[in-house]
């Protein structure tokens, strides 16, 4: 299937003219021939590590909206948002399916603490896999890029692909391609990063929306203006890689338990 990574430049604070915007985009896709759009972290407003202004429930105006989206598109849709949660609230992605059904929801597990994200902002405790066209996805944010073990845990899931939706900015983009093509390698999925273009009062952002298939290679890639990416994911590219290198059934857990025991203090 294709999946069409939406690389736009967020209005800040101004949910009306993203939505609108992410109406044309999901058409644009659709037209395209893509199966499923995912949007930057927070795209409805454009991503802030501390502003909860925007918070609202999983029913609220921005999911409703997105559900809209999708069944008016015939497309599933991943979208990120402040959802409303005791006593802080979290930084959560929804995947919606072609019917406008709400089919998973994610919350970022690693808020961005050299930005003060985790003093804002509670942590997720689950993971998200849903399939669409016979490929099965799993959901990650940002930061959670970072966290090799998290993308372990897909990969024993039997995922196919992780999309990552995120506001990564200008000044790390070395290290976004490289974790990209490093968790894609290490776990012989498709790895789609999406990431916002234009500057915000938070930091500057230079897109590079990137995707890398199971040997690490990277298969799609957008420049620092709006577009949609374009990626083809093959779930039987998974497998063969699996099959063709069994990286899976020769690693030493066990012995990997007993290292990490012993170099604790």
């Amino acid at each position: 299937m294709k999946v069409c990574t939406a690389q736009m430049a967020s209005a800040w604070e101004d949910p009306g003219a993203n939505l609108a915007k992410a109406a044309l985009l999901a058409g644009s896709a659709k037209a395209k021939g893509a199966g499923l759009i995912c949007f930057p972290e927070q795209f409805v407003t454009g991503w802030s590590p501390h502003s909860s202004l925007f918070a609202e429930d999983p029913d609220g105006p921005t999911v409703s909206a997105l559900r809209d989206l999708a069944r008016d598109h015939s497309i599933s849709i991943v979208g990120s948002y402040i959802q409303k949660h005791d006593p802080r609230p979290l930084n959560t992605a929804v995947a919606i399916d072609a019917g406008g059904s709400v089919v998973a929801s994610f919350s970022k597990i690693h808020p961005f603490s050299p930005g003060g994200e985790d003093l804002h902002y509670d942590p997720g405790d689950h993971i998200s896999v849903f399939s669409v066209e016979g490929v099965r996805f799993g959901i990650a944010i940002c930061y959670d890029l970072r966290f090799a073990p998290l993308f372990r845990v897909y990969e024993r899931q039997g995922v196919h692909c992780v999309l990552v939706p995120s506001a990564w900015p200008c000044s790390r983009t070395r290290s976004w391609e490289l974790l990209i093509a490093a968790r894609a390698l290490d776990n012989q999925f498709y790895v789609i990063g999406c990431n916002p273009t234009g500057t915000t009062p938070v930091d500057r952002y230079c897109g590079h929306s990137l995707s890398a298939d199971p040997v690490g290679v990277v298969i799609s890639r957008g420049g620092e203006a709006e577009e949609l990416v374009m990626t083809d994911v093959d779930p039987a590219r998974v497998e063969a890689t699996r099959a063709r290198m069994p990286v899976e059934r020769d690693r030493r857990p066990d012995l990997y338990h007993q290292f990490l025991s012993e170099a604790d203090p």
